[in-house]
């Protein structure tokens, strides 16, 4: 069976936009795990509505971080590891301790915004490079997170 190779200039036409892909999906994953604690530990007289919420957009940005891993994988490159690097890489803030559902929310708010940034980055770096497929990826989670930030932004009012 013949060995696929890539040639040294999609490799280096793909580095940009797999350093900006794995930015990504640092930041990502930082938020699916805040928004799961939040999900946990969320308490108040919006319990229900909000332990549901934050269900599903953890289940939605645990999709979205696979979405994102395989695609580097596709690009024929390996995807950041190790919940450190993660951490490291994704300039999200953890959650140390619950908090009011109001801060929860807030603080999810600034995550969302930060990965939609991360996600703005990446659809320009691939766009330069003619990467369709990627810049397909970032403009369908930039609208998700978006869609998500108007809704959190809707409870708090």
């Amino acid at each position: 069976m013949p060995t696929i190779t890539k040639s040294a200039a999609s490799a280096t036409k793909a580095s940009p936009v797999v350093a900006s892909l794995n930015t990504a999906l640092a930041s990502s994953y930082a938020l699916m795990a805040n928004t799961h604690y939040a999900h946990w530990n969320v308490e108040g007289s919006g319990f229900f509505s909000l332990h549901a919420a934050f269900q599903s957009q953890y289940e939605a940005l645990f999709e979205a971080v696979d979405e994102i891993a395989e695609r580097i994988r596709a690009l024929d490159h390996y995807a950041i590891g190790g919940l450190r690097n993660l951490a490291d890489k994704a300039g999200i803030e953890e959650f140390s301790h619950p908090v009011a559902a109001k801060d929860f929310i807030a603080a999810l708010i600034v995550g969302h915004e930060k990965v939609v940034a991360d996600l703005i980055t990446l659809r320009d770096t691939a766009e330069a490079a003619k990467d369709l497929e990627t810049q397909d990826v970032a403009i369908g989670r930039i609208q998700w997170h978006q869609k998500t930030v108007w809704m959190l932004k809707s409870v708090l009012k």
